[in-house]
C-alpha cells in the first residue's frame, strides 16, 4: 500500500519480508501493493494458519488463552533469543541462548513450573 502513495515499506518490512518470502516476492509486493490472498499468504509463510471467518474468534481464543496464561517471561526471552540469533553464528547463538536460559531459570515462573510438574498439577504462571 505504501507504493500507492509514494512511500517505501517501513517498520522493518524491507528487512523481514525478504527473509520470509524471498527477495523477488517481497519486491513485487512492495511495488505492486497487490493484496495477497489468504491461501497464497499461507503458502508463502506470511501467516501460520488461515481460519474461516465464522470460526475466527473461537480459534483465536483457543490459541491465545494458553499463551496468555503460560510462562510469558520465558516466551519473551525466547523471542529475544530468536531475534538476536538471526544474525549470529551458531556458537554465538548458543551462548546467548544459555544466558536467556539462566535468566529464565531464576524466575518465579520456572520454580512454579517445576513444582507443578512434580505435583502433577497445572502451573499458575505470573510472568515473573
Amino acid at each position: 500500500a505504501f507504493s500507492r502513495i509514494g512511500l517505501v515499506p517501513d517498520s522493518g518490512t524491507n528487512w523481514l519480508l525478504p527473509r520470509i518470502i524471498g527477495q523477488a516476492r517481497a519486491y513485487e509486493m512492495a511495488v505492486t501493493a497487490d493484496r495477497i490472498p489468504a491461501d497464497k499468504a499461507l503458502a508463502w509463510g506470511i501467516v501460520n494458519r488461515v481460519i474461516p471467518h465464522e470460526q475466527l474468534m473461537e480459534n483465536v481464543m483457543a490459541w491465545a488463552t494458553p499463551i496468555a496464561t503460560g510462562p510469558t517471561l520465558a516466551y519473551g526471552l525466547a523471542k529475544r533469543a530468536m531475534n538476536r540469533a538471526w544474525d549470529m553464528s551458531l556458537e554465538e547463538a548458543l551462548e546467548y541462548e544459555a544466558h536467556m536460559q539462566e535468566l529464565a531459570a531464576r524466575s518465579h515462573d520456572f520454580g512454579e513450573g517445576v513444582a507443578a510438574f512434580l505435583e502433577k498439577r497445572d502451573a499458575h504462571f505470573r510472568g515473573e
